[in-house]
């Protein structure tokens, strides 16, 4: 498969999206020395830059203070996240908060794991558009696909304006009770419902555009964006989705009737899931696995598209499907 998420940027030109040959872009791939060796690339994109990272991880810590280094030789302007300033003594840098890292950035780079992009991609997208890179230093990188050790060459070329633009959304979730929304939030990955109980299984009405769809015995149920497919969706025997899609996944989770199986629909459908079963019966919700409400029955959890664009720069030689053949073990 070719390249055929975000936009190509070479010598100053925006290609719409295509999916380009392997002949394409090995072409590429072969004439972006010369690009940077006569100077040809489009001017300087992005000229404030925040960075995001969990300084207390020794990795992180190292990894920040090589950024660091190296965005002062470069004529940028950086903020820092105030949480990863606060444990970065005498770092020279501004600092911002989330607000106005969201709205004053040109170019987001998060230091760290696939959860640490998760949680920035939730945090500014919920303020506004926002373009994250991520600088792996986790185990998948799915998310984060720059490695340690090729940073500067990476970043060159991105601040050179050679780099793939991938648009991707999130999700908005509401839980209401008893008609009361009593809580909001948003996920990248997928919003889950699920069992608190160890050994009980829940219940769970589902629709699409207040259509009702089924009713499910399961230790839960995934909603999934694309992002996400990679996830805990694909644990679950969810199907792996390009990432481009505008679509979202549903996937029980340990189903009781095995005709129970994942079903794709459209974005822009609003999904909705009313907590069934007794009064004592207990579920939570989870964004990401990272942010969570406690569910009793009656509730109910409705997911929309999150109007926000998380806009992912890729370096230029990035294909999602060598990722996933080398994150996935494929022959």
């Amino acid at each position: 498969m070719g390249m055929n998420s975000g936009q190509l940027r070479i010598l100053g030109l925006i290609h719409p999206t295509k999916p380009l040959s392997i002949w394409q872009q090995k072409e590429i791939h072969d004439t972006l020395p010369h690009f940077f060796q006569q100077g040809l690339l489009m001017s300087q994109p992005f000229k404030t830059i925040g960075v995001v990272g969990k300084f207390a991880a020794p990795t992180v810590s190292s990894a920040l203070c090589q950024l660091g280094r190296y965005l002062r030789t470069k004529t940028v302007t950086v903020k820092l996240d105030a949480e990863t300033a606060a444990v970065w003594p005498n770092h020279g840098f501004d600092v911002a908060d989330h607000h106005e890292m969201a709205t004053s950035c040109d170019l987001i780079i998060v230091v760290g794991g696939d959860g640490t992009f998760l949680g920035v991609a939730r945090a500014l997208g919920e303020v506004n558009d926002v373009s994250l890179v991520g600088l792996n230093l986790g185990r998948l990188g799915f998310l984060t696909d720059i490695s340690p050790d090729r940073t500067e060459e990476k970043l060159d070329q991105i601040l050179k304006g050679a780099f793939l633009e991938e648009d991707r959304f999130m999700l908005h979730c509401t839980v209401s009770r008893k008609g009361e929304v009593i809580s909001r939030s948003c996920a990248f990955n997928d919003v889950v419902v699920h069992k608190r109980d160890v050994a009980r299984m829940i219940e769970l009405d589902t629709f699409i555009d207040d259509t009702f769809i089924s009713t499910i015995h399961a230790d839960g149920l995934i909603t999934a964006t694309p992002t996400g497919s990679t996830a805990y969706a694909l644990s679950g025997g969810g199907p792996l989705m390009e990432p481009e899609l505008n679509v979202v996944v549903l996937v029980p989770i340990c189903p009781h009737t095995l005709s129970n199986r994942p079903i794709v629909v459209c974005a822009d459908s609003v999904t909705k899931i009313e907590v069934k079963g007794k009064e004592n019966d207990e579920a939570q919700m989870s964004c990401d696995g990272q942010v969570g409400q406690a569910l009793v029955p009656g509730d109910i959890i409705t997911i929309s598209k999150h109007p926000s664009v998380i806009r992912l720069i890729h370096p230029a030689d990035h294909n999602h499907f060598h990722i996933l053949r080398a994150k996935m073990g494929w022959s």
